[in-house]
């Protein structure tokens, strides 16, 4: 029976990585950095190299290895082929037989976002339930999407893209993706200071925004927090937002739980009454009771999904 495994989340910047018991406990943690020269040649003989590294290190018998989970910033194939990652120049990549012939070790790939869904859904906030829906709220708007245990990938890896739920119909600037109105155009950590500059210039109401240069999404917050009207009313309309995406969801998943991360979720409870009570206010009425609550796992969420990935 194995005992161990590897948990990989590949970002821009760094490689993080895992290693767990098969039972979810993390043993260690470290990364590397992400080379992205010649289009991320190097980024899995890097891979490769420090999990062996890491069991020559700890005298692991490779017999008790259950292998390596990987999380990439793209969508991923059934059968393990990464379609694509332009932040580190990957065209299509079959990751789980290129790391799999570099280490012995059977792999598993999946889509990040997905994969620290199915970490809060093992370790995290959504320990206990078999379904949730992730909402990462960072420098886009990502999601995840776990049914009875399972990642859903969708057919063509695309599942869990909430970011891109058409939400603002008269908006006129565009996102990243090419069309006009996402979610993460309003949601993001940008997109609420865009919404706060537009209120701003709309009226002369009294802020301290203004008198803040180059604010971000945390002061947006914070002023929220201390009353601040103009603050406020841009946090209102993020729930109110949120709360309709997570509204049509729940009538197509109905999932046991929404989870609510990235870099924005550290608003904390603040955040999350504001989405609650606009999601009670727009959804239907027999998933009103489903609890929207923070992550836990922060930034490990990736190596504990990744780990998980492999187990099952």
């Amino acid at each position: 029976m194995a005992k161990l495994c590897f948990g990989v989340d590949l970002g821009g910047t760094t490689v993080k990585m895992g290693l767990f018991t098969v039972q979810g406990s993390l043993l260690e943690d470290w990364e590397i950095p992400t080379r992205k020269e010649e289009k991320g040649a190097y980024i899995l003989d890097d891979i490769a190299q420090s999990v062996n590294d890491k069991i020559k290190e700890n005298v692991i018998n490779p017999a008790d290895v259950a292998g390596i989970g990987i999380g990439v910033p793209g969508p991923v194939t059934p059968s393990g082929v990464v379609k694509g990652c332009v932040n580190i120049g990957w065209g299509d990549t079959p990751v789980e037989e290129i790391l799999k012939d570099k280490t012995g070790f059977e792999v598993k790939a999946g889509n990040d976002a997905n994969v620290a869904a199915l970490g809060e859904l093992w370790q995290g906030g959504g320990k206990g339930y078999s379904s949730l829906v992730m909402v990462t709220l960072g420098t886009g708007v990502g999601g995840g999407i776990v049914l009875d245990g399972k990642i859903v990938t969708g057919t063509h890896g695309a599942a869990g893209e909430i970011g891109h739920m058409l939400m603002v119909y008269d908006e006129t600037a565009s996102c990243n993706c090419g069309r006009k109105g996402c979610l993460e155009q309003v949601a993001s950590a940008t997109g609420i200071v865009k919404e706060a500059k537009r209120f701003l210039e709309a009226d002369d109401t009294p802020s301290s925004l203004r008198g803040i240069s180059n604010f971000t999404a945390k002061d947006v917050f914070d002023e929220a927090k201390k009353g601040d009207a103009l603050a406020l009313k841009t946090v209102e309309r993020l729930g109110e937002y949120l709360g309709r995406a997570l509204g049509h969801i729940a009538c197509v998943i109905d999932p046991d739980i929404f989870i609510i991360g990235g870099g924005v979720s550290k608003a904390g409870d603040f955040l999350i009454d504001v989405i609650g009570k606009h999601y009670v206010e727009m959804t239907y009425p027999q998933c009103r009771k489903t609890p929207v609550r923070l992550a836990t796992l922060g930034n490990s969420a990736g190596i504990y999904g990744a780990a998980k990935l492999v187990l099952d």
